[in-house]
């Protein structure tokens, strides 16, 4: 193998520290991370005050210089170029890249993206195949382009999607699963033999950014894809339910399809240790864990102790915006 790569890493979520870790534990002779581009840091917690993300912390902790530019401009490109790197490697970062800041590594630049491609190219892939109701998902290995994760791919790792799994479930599989990506796909690149298979364009679907409002839940709908949409958008945005004026989250919910009911759909049919039980458009959503605002999650026969609902209740229904579509969705600005 050629000489370990200088390794540019451009990432701001949690997600990306599994990999990290992975090459300073095991990288010895495959590469080293020589810099860190990651978001400027932003308010967070009560005080709102400008903390660094996880990235940042763990690249400050190793003496790995960090960069934190607003935008990937000409002063960005110079910085990267003073690295000499030899391939950067991006993932979950939040900037659009530029043709010449892609092709600045001596290799490229490569992304992790959190989907089995051409399936789910977008912002939100994780929460999209939870609420899709698949089975498996995956990390893929592709080389970045201009059009939005288009690229050709070297290779993918594939998990599961348990019945009960939620997002955070999921993006930890997929994050344990990056390093042994990297470590099987990296030294391949060094000596030129990694090879890059074209993704099948026409059979691409496309996710987007959330928003806060994609909490809201329509009961009319399969009690089935109600639950998934529960587990795919927890803990953020988070869905939530209208009990007598309250804002309540919900942080867990299976279905049963096989139980038939003639009630409207939303109507409270059990609330007890089993769960809070509703009436979907087709079976029954139950919901599994509860929080009321400024409380706990809960399991649900603890928070309906504490907070009871009647039987007969209709929980209002709201419209649920597709997540997943044929065609690339039109840019929708992050929510605050």
């Amino acid at each position: 193998m050629a000489d370990t790569l200088r390794i540019v890493f451009l990432g701001s979520d949690v997600i990306a520290l599994p990999g990290l870790d992975w090459l300073e534990r095991n990288g010895r002779g495959i590469g080293r991370i020589v810099g860190v581009f990651t978001q400027p840091d932003r308010a967070s917690g009560r005080g709102q005050k400008p903390a660094p993300n996880a990235v940042k912390q763990w690249a400050l902790q190793r003496s790995i210089p960090v960069f934190q530019p607003e935008r990937l401009d000409t002063e960005a490109r110079v910085q990267l170029q003073a690295l000499n790197a030899d391939v950067s490697l991006v993932m979950a970062y939040g900037h659009i890249l530029k043709d010449d800041f892609i092709a600045t590594p001596r290799l490229g630049t490569l992304n992790l993206h959190a989907s089995l491609l051409p399936r789910y190219r977008g912002a939100s892939p994780i929460q999209s195949a939870i609420c899709q109701g698949d089975k498996e998902t995956g990390v893929s290995l592709m080389r970045i382009v201009r059009a939005l994760d288009a690229g050709p791919v070297a290779r993918m790792a594939k998990v599961r999607i348990e019945a009960l799994d939620t997002a955070v479930e999921v993006e930890a599989k997929l994050a344990s699963v990056c390093g042994p990506l990297l470590g099987a796909s990296l030294p391949r690149l060094a000596d030129g033999t990694l090879e890059f298979v074209e993704q099948d364009h026409a059979a691409a679907s496309y996710c987007r950014r959330l928003a806060k409002d994609d909490g809201r839940l329509d009961f009319t709908r399969h009690g089935m894809e109600i639950a998934a949409r529960i587990r795919g958008l927890f803990p953020w945005p988070g869905c939530t339910v209208e009990i007598g004026g309250v804002i309540i989250k919900v942080g867990l919910a299976d279905a049963t399809s096989e139980l038939a009911h003639s009630e409207t759909p939303g109507t409270v049919l059990g609330a007890d240790d089993v769960g809070l039980r509703i009436a979907a458009g087709e079976g029954v959503v139950r919901l599994l864990r509860l929080q009321r605002p400024g409380g706990r999650m809960l399991p649900a026969g603890e928070f309906l102790r504490g907070f009871p609902i009647a039987i007969g209740l209709v929980v209002p229904s709201y419209s649920m915006p597709a997540m997943v579509s044929s065609r690339p969705f039109p840019f929708r600005p992050a929510s605050p």
